[in-house]
Formats: structure tokens, sequence, C-alpha cells
């Protein structure tokens, strides 16, 4: 079978045979068949485009690519995929594997076989310790090897082999946490957009479920929403953000003829997209690219231990030297070399952060990498969008005010007409109402333009159609204003949020929002106040009297009202050059610069995909309350680090006293050293939180 590589890294390769390659039954006896090889974790297949992923171990890649050329279509059977073991069945195997197997061998096993065993284990770390040599690196790897290579000089194998048998029980422990954090995360991260506008032959739009979506067909994808497919553009221009897919921060600009990819979103203008690959093959791959390059975005407390931890072997290795040369002991000499505090300090630190970061998954909360995990942890300042955040999910249209001739049904009608394209709850509200109250909204309006922070434009039977805030259709637009609408308009929507559409350059109408606080919000408040958090704050574009309500009810004294996208975002930064480090909590489009510019950034459920895009944490809940749960285990997490580094100090300290007095033999201390590795790992992986 011939294909393409498309994706190629140490452990995972996806290679594409084509469309139509092979059928659904087809594909599963593939992956059944890369499945069943030696060295295979993990075997998927998409018949949609003829995509074949494998996860390997090392060894395993060019047996695998011979396997695959050596497919031949007509003679796949359609056959099931075997099911695989859950991880944590998989992990308590090979734990058990792991005793069984070092209980029976010392028990049973000659003596000479015992040693000529544990001789060609170590040879596997004394190649590692040489290697890190060889590139400059006196690393725990060098320890590791130098410790097991003294008790083997000293005639010690079954300490050597105890040594070499918690180094595989720590390795194992923590590749499982890994593990079962990245499950966890992909679950976690896996939003799926459930309806598309499909674009017919005629050019007409129409929803259809994302589920039924082929190749070839196009789509329509406007500002602010993910783009759930690989594909080409065929019309229109836009400004696409490949942050996820790429790592750049800058938006790509596409045209006819660019190509598009899942998991991007589209931050301006609009695109019709040509489907070339379905979301069930490209949006995984992506979520999984993701997860992994979150692992790169260590917390800074890691990154110092992980430093640390190397910084310290060098001393190690002077400190026996210098018992040796002092005490001409050997043995107090070696006690002091298979002690150490960096290998403890290097495993529990990197296995405390990935427990907080599984544990925030199991809650709800995405998280995409350590270092935001620490920087809420830190934060003195939250600050926090109002509509769609604090306020109520789901706002409501409380009245339909209409002017110029127009009728309130007709009002209602355009607007939502126009408002459900875009994915912001205040949009969503207009139309909800017009489906209450059984009113269609055929569109009969031109394509539209959304105007970040302000509101959407279009041409409505050639006359040009504006919806959005006070600022943008009286402000910046111009639109006209007599003294006895400013009147009606100040006396009916006082105290509420308030949407007004004008069209042909005239006020037609205004919709009045209720958009109650939300009921736990300021609970969160309080919560987050006593948890260390010193100054709240709340930004919003709506007028002084919707945000001073708001701020009443939830107990904020410092608010701003009628801010844009770009003041929101230097509010962050002037609070930042105050030494504040500031957490930024949102939801829509226009909260996106505020979200870039804070320490730590915080979307929610509800968000458009460019805030979720953006954010640094996922709230997958409605729940406010889950800021204060993630508080308090970010803040469980520096203090566990904390703990873990003092017991370390403390008892490894207290190890080489020990030895260096005599009292304790560099066998039972190398023992007691890695025993409480172990056990710090071991701890490290504890829920923070009951």
């Amino acid at each position: 079978m011939r294909y393409q590589i498309v994706y190629d890294t140490p452990g995972r390769l996806r290679v594409r045979c084509g469309q139509y390659a092979f059928s659904k039954e087809q594909g599963e006896a593939i992956a059944s068949l890369l499945f069943s090889q030696d060295g295979v974790e993990e075997a998927v297949t998409h018949a949609s485009n003829g995509s074949i992923l494998v996860c390997y171990r090392p060894g395993a890649r060019e047996r695998l690519l011979e396997v695959i050329s050596a497919l031949r279509r007509e003679e796949l059977p359609a056959v099931p995929v075997p099911e695989k073991k859950p991880l944590d069945v998989e992990f308590r195997g090979k734990l058990l594997r792991l005793l069984i197997r070092r209980a029976l061998f010392r028990l049973l096993a000659p003596a000479p076989v015992r040693l000529v065993r544990t001789f060609c284990r170590a040879c596997g770390y004394w190649r590692t310790g040489i290697s890190s040599l060889l590139s400059g690196r006196l690393g725990v790897e060098v320890l590791d090897a130098a410790s097991i290579g003294a008790a083997m000089l000293q005639g010690s194998s079954g300490t050597a082999g105890s040594i070499m048998f918690l180094l595989s029980l720590s390795e194992l422990l923590e590749e499982y946490t890994r593990a079962r954090t990245k499950n966890e995360l992909a679950r976690s991260l896996a939003i799926h957009v459930n309806q598309v506008w499909l674009v017919e032959e005629s050019g007409a739009e129409r929803p259809a479920p994302l589920s039924e979506l082929q190749c070839s067909q196009r789509i329509r994808v406007r500002a602010g929403t993910l783009i759930p497919v690989d594909g080409l553009v065929r019309e229109g221009e836009a400004v696409v953000n490949e942050a996820a897919l790429t790592g750049e921060p800058l938006g790509a600009e596409k045209r006819p003829g660019c190509a598009v990819y899942a998991g991007t979103t589209v931050e301006e203008g609009s695109l019709v997209v040509e489907v070339t690959a379905l979301s069930s093959d490209s949006r995984i791959s992506q979520i999984v690219e993701l997860i992994e390059g979150a692992e790169t975005l260590k917390a800074g407390v890691q990154s110092r231990a992980e430093r640390l931890a190397d910084a310290i072997v060098p001393f190690s290795f002077f400190g026996a030297l210098a018992v040796g040369l002092f005490t001409r002991n050997l043995i107090k000499a070696l006690s002091v070399l298979m002690v150490d505090y960096s290998c403890a300090i290097k495993l529990s630190t990197p296995v405390a952060v990935i427990s907080a970061m599984r544990e925030a998954s199991l809650r709800k909360i995405v998280v995409k990498g350590g270092k935001y995990l620490e920087a809420f942890a830190q934060a003195d300042t939250i600050v926090f969008d109002k509509t769609g955040t604090l306020t109520a999910a789901c706002p409501k249209v409380t009245r339909v005010l209409a002017f110029d001739g127009y009728s309130e049904e007709e009002v209602l009608r355009i607007s939502a007409c126009i408002e459900e394209h875009f994915p912001h709850s205040m949009a969503r509200a207009v139309v909800n109402c017009a489906s209450e109250r059984g009113l269609s909204h055929r569109e009969e309006h031109a394509e539209v333009e959304y105007v970040v922070a302000h509101g959407v434009s279009t041409l409505l039977h050639g006359a040009r159609a504006l919806i959005g805030s006070y600022h943008f259709i009286f402000e910046d637009e111009k639109t006209e204003l007599r003294p006895e609408q400013r009147a009606r308009l100040e006396r009916e929507t006082a105290g509420a949020s308030a949407l007004y559409l004008a069209i042909g350059g005239r006020l037609a109408g205004a919709l009045c929002i209720s958009d109650p606080p939300r009921p736990e919000a300021a609970e969160t408040v309080s919560a987050l106040r006593g948890l260390g958090i010193e100054r709240v704050l709340l930004l919003t574009g709506d007028h002084e009297n919707a945000a001073a309500a708001a701020c009443g009810q939830i107990g904020i004294t410092e608010y701003r009202a009628q801010v844009l996208p770009e003041e929101k975002a230097r509010v962050i930064e002037s609070l930042k050059a105050e030494g504040r480090r500031v957490i930024m909590v949102g939801d829509g489009i226009n909260d996106s610069p505020a979200l870039a510019a804070a320490d730590v950034s915080v979307s929610l459920k509800d968000a458009s995909d460019l805030a979720r895009e953006v954010a640094d944490i996922t709230l997958l809940s409605a729940d406010l309350r889950e800021l204060v749960t993630l508080r308090r285990l970010s803040r469980a997490m520096l203090d566990r680090i904390g703990r873990n580094y003092r017991f370390i100090l403390q008892f490894n300290t207290a190890l080489l006293l020990l030895g260096l007095a005599g009292i304790l033999p560099p066998t039972t201390a190398a023992l007691l050293h890695n025993l409480s590795t172990m056990g710090v790992g071991l701890g490290s992986m504890r829920l923070y939180l009951s």
C-alpha cells in the first residue's frame, strides 16, 4: 500500500494512504494488525482520508513501515480492533510483574545467575551515565551509574540490584502519572463543534450537524469561530489564529487557495472552506499535539528543581572524594556517594505538578501547562469580564423598543437574523427570544461583518444595518438619535444591558437584556479574597449603571465601564507594571487581548472558540466556584513541593551524617535513600483536595 508520512516524531507516526484507500472495516483490520506488533501501544485508522496513526516504543518504527508497505487492501479481512487494557489495569499489571519477578528471582535463582543478571542490567545504567558525561552533563544519570558501580565494586550486587529495582519502580510510577494525565487532558480538551454552516450549491447557507459533514462539501466559518476540519479556502479573506498548531502568536492571512486546519480560529473576516479532512482525524491529532506541547510549559518551580538537582550532583561527587581523602575510609565515602538530594528533588517536583494537572482535569479544569498553575497560585489580582462571565450564562431579552416606524416584532426578527451567526451570550439571548415568540428569521441580509467589542454590520435590502453597543451605533457610526428617543432610552433601559439596531443611519430599535449575576458570583469573589486575592476588578463594555448594579450585587468595589478590548489589555498591563500578578477571566472575542496580556488567563465553558484558544486555563463547568477550587489546588501544589524539599533536605542530611559516623553502612543508606525517594514520589501523586 502506498502512503505518505505526514507526522513523524519519536514514538508517534502518522501516514496517509489517500481517500478511499481502505474502508472503515478494513481500517479496523489494519489497526488490529498493527496493534498486534511488538512495541505498538496504540493504532488508530480513519477511512475518510486513509489516515493511520501509530504510537510505538523505541525500535519499532522501521518494522511498522514495512508492515504498512506490505498491506494489500484485497487481503484485509474486516475484523474489530482488540480491546485495549485500561491504563490503571495496565499499570497494576506492570507493577505486579515487577514485584513478582524480583521476589522469585531473589528466592529461586542461584547466586551466579543473580550476579550476571545484575551486571547486565547495570550496563544499561552505565551506558546512560557515560553518554551523559560525553554530552557535557554531570547529571543525576551519572550519579545513578556511579552509585550502582560503587556497590558492584564493593562486592554488594544485592545493593546494586536494590538500587536498580527502586529506580525502575520510580520510573514506572512517573510514566503512569504522565500517561494518565495525558489521557484525562485529551478527553477534557475534546471540545467538539456540534454544528456548522453548510454552503449549498445555490449559495444558500443552512445549519448542519458536524457528524454529517462530508469531504468536498463547503462550510462558512465566521470571526470568532473554530475551524472544525482541515480544508481549502474557496471564498473570502480572514486572519486565522494558528497558535494551537504552529505556536505562532500572530494571525495568518488566508485567501482563496490557502489551506486551513482544524483547531485554528478565525479572528477576523469570514471564509468558505472546502472540506479535505474530517474532524474525526485532524481534531484528535491536534488535541494530542497540544497536550504534548503543554508538557514543555513547565512550572518555574519545576524548572528550578531540575536545575537544582543537576547542580547538586557535582557536590555529591566532591563530598564523597573529600570524605575518602580525609578519612581513608572507602565505606564512608560510598555512603556519601549513594545518598544524594537531586534524585528525589528531580522526581518529586514534576510528579507533584503533573498530579495537580491530573486532578484539575478530573474536576473538569483544563490547564495547558504547569507554569499556569504556579502563576494562578501566586497571583494577587483577578480581573473579571462581566457579560457571560460574572453574569448569568443565559441572559434574556426583557423588553424590545421599536422606533422609526418599525414594530417590536420586526426589530426582534431582524436582530435575531443578524446575531444568530455569533457565539456570544447576548447574541444567543436575542435568537432565543425570537424563537420563543415564534418569529422566523429567514436570512434577507448580505454577509455580516463582526466588529470586535462593538457589534455587527451588514446590508439589509440595500440599506446598511448595524446592531451593537451604544458606543458603536451612536458614537462610531454617528447614527441619528433624537432628543425624544434619547429620553425614552434612558428611561426604559436604566440598569439593563442594551443592544441597539440601526438601519439606514436611523435608530430602528433597542433590546433590553437582563443579565443578572450568577448565583455563585458573590460567594466566589469572597472566597478568592479569603485565599489571598488582594484586588478584584470588573471590566465591561456595558454602561456605567449596568456595571455598578452588577458590582453592587457581587461585592466588587472596583470596576471600569464602557472599555474597549485594547483598553482592557492596557488595564492588565498597567496592573502588571505596578508589580501585580494578574489573573484575567473572560469568555468573549473582545476579551482575547486582555486574556493574552494577563500573567494567567481563564476562559469558561461557554466561551467563544477564540477565547478558549487564547486562555491558559479553561473551566469546563459553568460554575465560577471552580476558580476557588483551582486556587486551592494550585496553592496546595506549591505547599506540597515546599514540604517535599524540606523532607528531602532533612532526611538525606540525616543519612549522610549517620553514614559519616559509621552508624549506617552504604547499602542501608542507599536503600533508605531510594525508599525515601520512592515514598516522596508516591506522596506527590496523592490527591490534593479531599
